[in-house]
Formats: structure tokens, sequence, C-alpha cells
């Protein structure tokens, strides 16, 4: 029976932290697969490497980027508007099997490649307008495990850690962009990439 036969169960387990909605999926697609995803994935997408202004300095962000969805949906972060690249047969049906696995609509996925363990995410939340009062936040995880941190927004200690793992889906909904922040840390332990795949549902209009 294949991986995503319905009637197959899934192994999740539940991310207790308060405020948020968290599920994590170890093993959500085997190696194989995984690894045929990632060997195509970083070698033909269209990388770039933005550049933002942080403490009134233009530097780059430390990792490549691309963002794929419907021709409409255009999204703004980190102070940039990315107009979507069009769905390639891969990234579309990556975005159907994710559908089918949280039962929601996403019409966009932003690819972050972190070439090794020096490239990273700074503290943020997934909380833009466009992504409405509760943001479902998918993400595909690819390639070198790399460690996964949560922090209480207003505070900078870390509450909670995950290692990301190679073919897992880490599912963010409800609250937790409200009330949390997350980041990817540089680290010295990490030679090998890793791609992350978040898919996201942009709405065109403000949410009430």
């Amino acid at each position: 029976m294949s991986r995503f036969d319905p009637s197959v169960p899934v192994e999740s387990e539940l991310i207790e932290l308060a405020d948020a909605d968290l599920r994590y999926f170890p093993r959500w697609v085997d190696s194989g697969l995984a690894d045929r995803w990632l060997s195509e994935l970083s070698t033909q997408t269209p990388w770039s490497q933005p550049q933002i202004k942080l403490y009134g300095r233009i530097v780059a962000v430390p990792r490549l980027v691309a963002w794929y969805g419907d021709a409409d949906a255009q999204y703004r972060y980190s102070g940039l508007s990315h107009e979507p690249l069009p769905w390639t047969a891969l990234l579309g049906e990556i975005r159907q099997r994710v559908q089918q696995e949280v039962g929601e609509p996403l019409n966009g996925v932003l690819l972050n490649y972190y070439r090794d363990g020096q490239d990273a995410m700074g503290w943020h939340s997934d909380d833009e307008r466009e992504l409405g009062q509760r943001p479902l936040v998918v993400s595909l995880n690819l390639g070198a495990a790399r460690r996964f941190d949560f922090r209480r927004k207003g505070t900078s200690r870390i509450a909670y850690s995950i290692a990301l793992e190679h073919g897992s889906l880490l599912v963010m909904s409800g609250l937790t962009q409200h009330y949390w922040q997350h980041q990817i840390a540089r680290t010295r332990k990490v030679c090998a990439p890793r791609l992350n795949l978040t898919f996201r549902q942009i709405h065109h209009e403000p949410t009430p």
C-alpha cells in the first residue's frame, strides 16, 4: 500500500506547548523518496539570496530562497515582496500530498536552502497579515537534521527544541504564530545541506 493511502495510519507526535498547535511527523516520507526530492529540488531550483536591511545595514540573508505558488499568491516578508514562480510538476505533486495530510488548501511554498551549518534563520513568527488570523505553516524537511527552536514572544529563553529530520513534516497551526517565535541557529556540528519547504495559504483579502 502507498505511504499516502488514507487507510494507513501515520505516526505523528503532538508537541505540547501552551497556546500552540504543533504536530510532528518524523518519517512522513521514506528516505529513498526524500533523497530524490532533495536531489531534484536542490539542483533544479533557481535560487536567489535576497538582501534585507538589518539594524541599518544591508545584508544578504544567510541561506538561499525561492517562492513558488499560484499566480496571485504574492507574499511579503522581511520587507521584501515576492512574486511566485509557477509550480513545477514535482512541487505540485508534493503540494497535493501535503494538502492530503493536513486537509487544507495551500497556494504557496517558500523553499529555504541551508548550504551548511553556517546558513541560518533568525527568530521570527510567520504572522504576516496575508496568512490570516490562524496561519497554517506546513514544513517539509529534507537533508541534514537541524535543530528547530521555539521561544515565547517577549522572552529570550528557548522553551523547546526539536531536530527536524530528513523526510519529516512539522505542522504549525492555530494560534502558534501569535504567541511563539522560532529559529534555525548556526551550528558547527552540521556540514551537509538542508532543504526546507514551508507551505502556506495566502489570503488575497485582509482577514477581519
